[in-house]
Parts: structure tokens; sequence; C-alpha cells
């Protein structure tokens, strides 16, 4: 048993700790709650428009190890009688030198949702002070700013990796980063849309964009049929089988801009095109744990030292983008960069508002 002088030391120790912990308690009271910016406000004020330039420069920084990009986490959401199907990605990123670095949670494939007449996934992204670490914004995005930052990508692999002449483009996928991927590459240059989905969303895909953006695009009667037409091809699909084949293209220099691929089970592209030409990354690392280059890797086809380029040394000069007639094959996966990068963005926005 405790000694009365104990039981007296120990009581004082806690009013002690006590004391100090409600201290702490009002010091961290101080930081203000984060604004929140739901659903509405972030899609009536943000565009692919707002995110190029920033993203753009993030993959230099990102290119120059400026960029501090965690490895994604991937939370797999089984199926059973009281959850899921679906998954979960969280990423985030600081770009060395800004004022605020993002924490982003997108949830995908919850294909139930369609019973509840939901989408399939949703997310929101955190914008945290670099300076004091506390939290200023939670942006409601639902996967809007992650497409955002997604097409921003697509448009700079076009603007680096394509001729300035090649002005058919393909979309296999015709969901939203398809839609965003197009109102990206209309930033970049006037081109023919070509498009070819799943059962008639090629048809309301090009009826949409052509309309939105005054460019033509019509449906294509297959995939071999776009790649026949196509410069330049843009894959967005949510499966695990290619897309296209190698023999499908054209032989005066195609650029393809993956985005499908960013869980270890997905596969858009077939392992002779990535190695066809020139192999470019978002983000090595990346790519070879859930991208296009995890299955050249597995084959033992490819090795990281094959990889050309990451697309952030291309766009900051380090090498050329397209040199000739040569396949170029854009794999992103979407990093950690892209999300701080729309996440300041965002902020610098509609914080002002």
């Amino acid at each position: 048993m405790l000694s009365s002088a104990s039981r007296q030391l120990f009581r004082s120790a806690g009013r002690t700790a006590s004391t100090r912990f409600a201290g702490q308690t009002r010091s961290m009271a101080g930081f203000p709650a984060p604004r929140l910016f739901d659903y509405e406000t972030v899609t009536s004020n943000l565009t692919v428009a707002d995110a190029i330039d920033s993203v753009e420069k993030a993959f230099v920084s990102l290119a120059a190890g400026k960029v501090d990009v965690p490895m994604p986490m991937h939370i797999t959401v089984a199926e059973s009688p009281d959850a899921g199907p679906g998954d979960c990605h969280v990423k985030g990123g600081y770009v060395y030198g800004t004022p605020t670095f993002t924490v982003k949670v997108a949830t995908v494939s919850f294909y139930k949702n369609a019973e509840k007449e939901l989408p399939p996934g949703s997310g929101c992204f955190v914008v945290v002070c670099a300076v004091t670490g506390a939290p200023l914004g939670i942006f409601q995005e639902n996967r809007f700013m992650t497409d955002l930052r997604t097409g921003a990508a697509g448009a700079i692999s076009l603007a680096h990796c394509s001729h300035p002449t090649h002005d058919t483009i393909g979309f296999i996928g015709c969901g939203a980063i398809a839609r965003n991927m197009a109102r990206a590459a209309a930033t970049v240059r006037p081109f023919k849309g070509v498009a070819y989905g799943f059962g008639d969303t090629a048809a309301a895909f090009c009826a949409d964009m052509e309309k939105e953006l005054g460019m033509p695009f019509a449906p294509a009667a297959s995939a071999e049929d776009l790649c026949g037409q196509s410069d330049v091809i843009f894959t967005q699909t949510p499966g695990s089988e290619t897309v296209l084949k190698k023999e499908w293209l054209k032989d005066t220099g195609v650029t393809i801009i993956a985005s499908g691929s960013d869980q270890p089970t997905k596969n858009e592209l077939p392992v002779d095109v990535l190695t066809a030409g020139k192999y470019v990354s978002d983000l090595t690392k990346q790519t070879s744990k859930v991208g296009e280059l995890r299955v050249a890797l597995e084959a033992g086809a490819m090795t990281e030292n094959d990889v050309y380029a990451e697309l952030g040394e291309i766009v900051g000069g380090a090498k050329p983008g397209r040199e000739g007639n040569e396949i170029i094959v854009v794999d992103l996966t979407g990093t950690g960069a892209q999300d701080a990068a729309i996440g300041q963005v965002a902020w610098d926005k509609l914080s002002n508002m």
C-alpha cells in the first residue's frame, strides 16, 4: 500500500499534470478551425486551366528532388454484409518553399453506391499550413480536384511529348477523367477528338465535348479504329485488361498518355508498347508499383533503368520530349506533388472569397 507521503506526492503530481495538460489544451485551442469548402463551392470556382501552371511547376520540382512525396497508402474495403466493396487511396505531398502542404483521401470503386443513387467514389483534400502545421481548409471535392490535377498532367504531357501538328486525339474510356483530359488538351491546341468507350458513353462524351469545346468529336467503331486515326491517345479505364495493341498504332509517332492504372491490379497497355520507344513516368518509384511499368518489370521486359525520363525532367528541359516518329508512353499514376499543387491553388483562390 502507498504511504501517506506517497499518496500526497501522487496527488500533487496529478494536479501538476492536469494543470499542464489544461495549459496545453488552451494553447492548442488557439488554432482556428479549418474552413470547410463544400462540393458546390469547389466545382463552381475551379477549372483544369487553374491547375496547369501550378502542376507543371510541381513536376519540375519533383524531378529536382524538391518535393516530399510518400508512397500512396491503399486501403481495400473487402465486400462483406456490412461494407464494401471499395478502395481508398491516401496521397499527399509538400513542394519545397510553398506555404501549404496537402493530404488527400480519395475513395473509388464503391459500386454498390449505384443502388443508393450515389457516385462510386468520394474524397476530400486537407490543406495544411506549412508554417504552423495547422489545417487551413477541408475541400469536399468528391474527386473533382483529383480529376483537375490529372487533367493538368495530361495537358503537360501533350505539350511536351507530342508534336504541335498532332491534332487528332483519341480517348479510350469516356468518363470524368476523359472529360478533363479533353478540356486540358484544348488549352494546348485545337484538335479533332475521337472516342471509344463502353456502351453509349462515347456518343454522349462526343456530343458534350463538341458542344463545350467547339471542336469536332466523333465516336470510333472500335479501339482499333480509334488507334488508326489518332496521333495522341489518352487511356483512362478502370480495368485490368489492355485496351490497345501495338500493331494498331500509326507509324508517324504516337503519344500515349495512360492515366487509368493507379492500383496493382490495373493494366491498360501491353508490354510491347511500353518497350517500343520512350517510356516516361510521372514518378518512377510509384509507376513501378501501381503503374504500367509494374507489368513490364514483372515480365522481365524492362528495368527501372529503361525509364527514359520522369515527366518533370522533360518539362524542366533536362531531357528532350518528342524527337521524331517514336512511340512515347507517359504513365500517369497521380502524385502527391500534383495534389499539393492543386491544394495550394484551391486555397489561394477560394480562401479569398
